[in-house]
């Protein structure tokens, strides 16, 4: 019987998970797991030895190896075929980020709702937020509220900021692909789209009644979705299509082995 995959340590999510060729419509998808990035950009970006860079992951030489080897080629597939790249998955265990504030822990039975905070209102920029405010949630009701700086955290780190709180759920207005991915990657439930009064978001999805929609969008010029409040109800079963539960069984972390990572190249570490 093979060994469990040993997960990857990640340091630094990556802030653009996509890639298209400008003339090419509908182009074939080339899948890059994150694991596969974090070589790419120790060894290439920051110019590491292979051993260093193990030493980073968490992993042996061997692996770096075939993990930068498989990299190499699906990004030679994507230039040369004009595919389309995609970074998503992977076995990854990411790098926790430092918060530095006094956080309210979490109970066991605790589901904690992150909001994009600003004034009060849901903050409609993600990436540029400059507060969460964090709301537990037991039986349907709110049971305890904390507002954190995220402290010049920018997109890559946002997804780590709010794994470090121990967020469950994220409310926000528009938000980009990279982002829904690192907080897909983290575990952590989304429901963008919304707009108004932060309070009453999180009152709303406690209870099963927020309405988001779940296709807000930042595009990369900047505007961000729009689409408002008419999105789907956040129902539990609806919920769970979107990757979270509107409860406290929602607490599902996210250090796991997506499934275009699982078993890359036959390695075991």
């Amino acid at each position: 019987m093979p060994r469990p995959t040993r997960r990857r340590n990640i340091e630094r999510m990556p802030v653009y998970r996509s890639f298209s060729p400008d003339d090419e419509e509908n182009p074939d998808i080339a899948y890059m797991t994150v694991d596969e990035y974090e070589a790419f950009r120790l060894l290439d970006d920051e110019g590491l030895t292979q051993a260093a860079c193990a030493k980073k992951m968490r992993v042996s030489r061997t692996t770096v190896t075939a993990i930068y080897d498989s990299a190499r080629r699906k990004i030679a597939d994507a230039l040369v075929r004009g595919k389309r790249l995609l970074i998503v998955g992977g076995c990854c265990a990411y790098q926790p980020v430092s918060i530095n504030q006094n956080l309210i822990k979490k109970g066991s039975h605790t589901m904690r709702i992150a909001v994009t905070y600003d004034n009060g209102e849901v903050y409609q920029h993600f990436g540029h937020t400059k507060q969460f405010k964090l709301y537990d949630v037991a039986d349907g009701k709110i049971t305890g509220e904390q507002i954190l700086d995220t402290n010049g955290s920018g997109h890559g780190a946002l997804a780590g900021f709010l794994k470090s709180a121990d967020a469950d759920a994220l409310i926000c207005g528009g938000i980009g692909m990279g982002a829904q991915m690192a907080l897909k990657d983290a575990g952590i439930a989304l429901y963008a789209g919304v707009q108004g009064n932060a309070d009453e978001a999180a009152k709303a999805l406690a209870e099963g009644t927020l309405v988001y929609d779940p296709d807000a969008r930042c595009d990369h010029h900047g505007h961000h979705g729009e689409h408002g409040h008419h999105g789907g109800h956040c129902g539990r079963h609806h919920a769970r299509h979107h990757g979270g539960h509107c409860g406290h069984h929602a607490h599902q972390r996210g250090e796991h082995c997506g499934r275009h990572g699982e078993k890359q190249d036959g390695q075991n570490d």
